[in-house]
């Protein structure tokens, strides 16, 4: 019964050539700068894939080079009140990622990956509520990004 399901691991990825990869680093090219994000999302991507597979991180020259930027960083109004006033925020960001995978040509891509995250319009978007967003926000985009990248999914 487990033959069938042999070139798969408990991921979801199918056969992977690759040994290594790379994730370079992610440069903050949004108009609103959040100092940090950019390092942090970039350790976020590197953690999922070493959490995720079975490959090792190298700093170049990997089977599989993760590379781009944040391009968008918004936060705005999504609900109001009966005074028209703000009720409810969103947090978006935008990633712009170039996936090239050295062993398989044909996977090679580069796609635009976002989420959100909603507050309420009376809370500071820092501390908690900053963290809380960033890492629900990055579970969310890393998770898609190595979907497309190796899930295929």
């Amino acid at each position: 019964m487990l033959n069938g399901c042999g070139i798969y691991n408990f991921t979801g990825t199918g056969k992977i050539d690759a040994k290594t990869f790379q994730v370079n680093f992610f440069q903050n090219n949004a108009d609103l700068v959040e100092p940090g994000i950019d390092r942090t999302f970039t350790l976020a991507l590197q953690d999922l894939l070493q959490n995720q597979t079975n490959l090792n991180l190298v700093s170049n020259g990997g089977d599989l080079t993760y590379e781009g930027e944040i391009v968008d960083y918004r936060i705005s109004p999504m609900t109001a009140t009966a005074d028209q006033q703000a009720a409810q925020n969103r947090l978006k960001i935008r990633v712009n990622v170039r996936f090239t995978n050295r062993k398989k040509e044909a996977d090679d891509f580069e796609k635009t990956f976002e989420f959100f995250y909603d507050f309420p319009a009376t809370t500071q978007l820092q501390g908690t509520v900053l963290n809380t967003a960033l890492d629900e926000i990055f579970e969310r985009i890393t998770q898609d990004i190595f979907n497309e990248s190796l899930a295929k999914w």
